[in-house]
């Protein structure tokens, strides 16, 4: 009996030891290096600008340094046109710069390829390719975001950030204007809800000096998400720009969103050294904001929204800009909106992306 006993306990010690080994390899092996020795993830910045120009992917990762662990990769989808009649000599660098209309540049994906396809595979590990330089106001969008991604297997995991109503960017827009009322807008997040391509869209939370009869651009925003629950959706910037301030009681707002079921695949952006701005203005503002991210810490991003950094300093400035708020923040909201969201939406995102190239080669 007393040796019955020491080889049932023996074989108990054996399985509990085999588990523990599994489970420490396991843990081992899904040891996030990136996400444990750096600061923050940047889930907002543009390699180019608005004249296509910009800096390497080189610089780029020296500008992300020992601070910024991943860092997503887009370029602008707007090229400013040089027109002549308007500017003579004078070339513009910015969309303020000239009365000349932009144009979509659909070389911009290809570009942003490239300098990503030009790194090590360590290096690619550190960031995260989008799609861009599609018409939201196009019902071919789709084909256009489909053939980057068979022509560029491997590369892309989500689109944006694309525009639709931005102050002043929308109406300076060869062609048709983009509206959120566009069903071209609905192929685009039908087709990512297919792919799994992650989506980061700008649209204005309101019109620039908003009149007492104008109405906000929230239900008919909110009316697209609801249409396409399978598509994951980050809405950059909470809405906000240079011109369009917070509207009132945008907080509770977004706090209803934040609670609404019917937009779990909503997400929020706090990129952008105007949105710090506001954030930061004074303490009730810190505290407002702190109070909602600290409620709903799965739902929020940061994001530098730099334009083609031409050093750390000017990189890091947004994220450095918003220490009020982390300073507010609980460890684990403050962990979440620095990294962990980004992790979990991005790497999602790829895992599906790569099943549907899979599946779906190019011809």
């Amino acid at each position: 009996m007393h040796t019955l006993i020491s080889n049932i306990s023996l074989r108990r010690i054996i399985v509990i030891l085999a588990i523990f080994l599994f489970v420490t390899d396991f843990c081992y092996s899904q040891k996030d290096d990136i996400y444990d020795n750096y600061e923050v993830f940047d889930g907002h910045y543009h390699l180019t600008n608005y004249i296509q120009e910009g800096v390497t992917i080189e610089k780029q990762l020296e500008n992300m340094g020992n601070i910024v662990g991943r860092c997503v990769l887009f370029g602008i989808p707007l090229q400013q046109m040089w027109s002549y009649g308007n500017s003579g000599s004078e070339a513009p660098r910015y969309y303020l710069d000239t009365d000349a209309p932009l144009y979509y540049y659909s070389f911009s994906d290809a570009y942003i390829a490239m300098q990503y396809l030009s790194l090590t595979d360590e290096q690619k590990k550190r960031f995260d390719p989008m799609i861009t330089a599609f018409n939201p106001a196009d019902m071919y969008a789709p084909a256009h975001i489909k053939r980057v991604l068979q022509t560029f297997p491997g590369v892309f995991n989500g689109i944006g950030e694309f525009s639709i109503h931005k102050e002043f960017v929308s109406s300076k827009v060869a062609g048709e204007v983009a509206s959120l009322l566009n069903p071209a807008l609905d192929s685009i997040f039908s087709f990512c809800a297919e792919t799994g391509l992650l989506s980061i869209l700008h649209n204005d939370i309101d019109k620039p000096f908003p009149k007492a009869y104008t109405q906000s651009y929230v239900s008919d925003l909110t009316d697209v998400v609801r249409r396409h629950p399978g598509a994951t959706i980050i809405w950059a910037h909470v809405g906000l720009g240079r011109i369009v301030r917070p509207i009132k009681d945008q907080i509770g707002i977004i706090r209803e969103m934040c609670e609404d079921p019917t937009l779990s695949n909503l997400y929020f952006d706090i990129s952008w050294d105007e949105v710090a701005k506001y954030i930061i203005r004074n303490d009730t503002t810190v505290q407002a904001t702190a109070d909602l991210i600290n409620q709903f810490p799965d739902k929020f991003l940061f994001g530098s929204d730099n334009v083609a950094s031409p050093d750390q300093e000017t990189y890091l400035k947004p994220y450095y800009m918003y220490q009020p708020l982390w300073d507010r923040l609980t460890p684990e909201a403050r962990e979440k909106v620095k990294k962990g969201n980004y992790k979990k939406l991005f790497d999602e995102a790829a895992t599906k992306v790569r099943a549907w190239e899979k599946a779906n080669p190019k011809n």
